[in-house]
């Protein structure tokens, strides 16, 4: 069998993020698994865009993501070889779920590649897991990523041992190509 990828997530993912590894990681010939605090038909979306004048980004609802395979509570991380977290602002709730706590350290324990895009150093942070490391995020995060000793990088793509590492969605295709470098070796 393939290698297996899970994504989580929350409602207000930022759709691009979601949507984009979700098929590449398939395409590639990968398992992706979707979970979140509660297993659901759909997750709703937000597209996070950049609007001239504006100084920070607007938000708009997004495509409806039905691909939710498992709750947090029913993940086993063992049976993952990667993990995915997509920004929007699901991250800054979804990293209050107690079971994912456990979930997200498997990977950096076992030194498994992570991904976390945009807002989705949240969650890192969150549980303690960016000391020592060196990260990007989308800037408004960059507090939250210094905050947890971490350096704060502002390129499209940051790799750090098993640490992806992309600043918004503007950078998928970079981040993407890194992850799955993780993946293959």
């Amino acid at each position: 069998m393939g290698k297996k990828v899970l994504i989580i997530a929350g409602d207000a993912v930022e759709a691009q993020e979601i949507f984009y590894p979700y098929y590449r990681l398939r395409e590639a010939g990968y398992e992706v698994t979707v979970a979140a605090p509660k297993k659901k038909d759909v997750l709703f979306t937000v597209v996070h865009d950049f609007e001239p004048g504006w100084t920070t980004y607007s938000e708009k609802p997004g495509y409806r993501f039905p691909w939710v395979d498992k709750e947090f509570k029913d993940i086993d991380p063992e049976e993952y070889d990667g993990l995915v977290i997509p920004g929007g602002r699901a991250p800054e709730y979804i990293r209050l779920s107690p079971e994912l706590g456990d979930i997200v350290k498997h990977f950096f324990d076992e030194g498994k590649p992570v991904a976390a895009i945009c807002h989705g150093a949240q969650v890192l942070s969150g549980f303690g897991l960016l000391r020592g490391k060196r990260a990007t995020a989308y800037i408004a995060v960059k507090p939250d990523v210094e905050g947890s000793g971490a350096e704060y990088v502002d390129k499209e793509v940051v790799v750090d041992g098993n640490l992806v590492t992309s600043r918004a969605w503007p950078d998928l295709p970079a981040f993407m190509r890194e992850f799955i470098r993780l993946l293959e070796e």
